[in-house]
């Protein structure tokens, strides 16, 4: 289970992403933009290998990555 300080900083992160999408779309850091949801989410545990079949130090390993928040443009 990932701890509640570290699942709302994986949130904010997640938010930030998703809003720089809607800057991005078209553009040529659309790519960048998408990896940070993409990481977001997997550190998230919403997509990526189900923590079922991770072991606890896996899934400790995915949410512990680093999923910086997107500079505000």
């Amino acid at each position: 289970m990932i701890p509640d300080e570290r699942r709302a900083e994986l949130q904010r992160a997640l938010m930030g992403w998703r809003r720089a999408v809607r800057t991005a779309r078209g553009t040529d850091d659309e790519p960048r933009v998408r990896a940070g949801v993409q990481a977001a989410k997997v550190a998230l545990g919403e997509r990526g290998t189900p923590w079922w079949e991770q072991s606890e130090d896996g899934r400790r390993a995915r949410w512990q990555a680093d999923v910086p928040v997107p500079k505000a443009t």
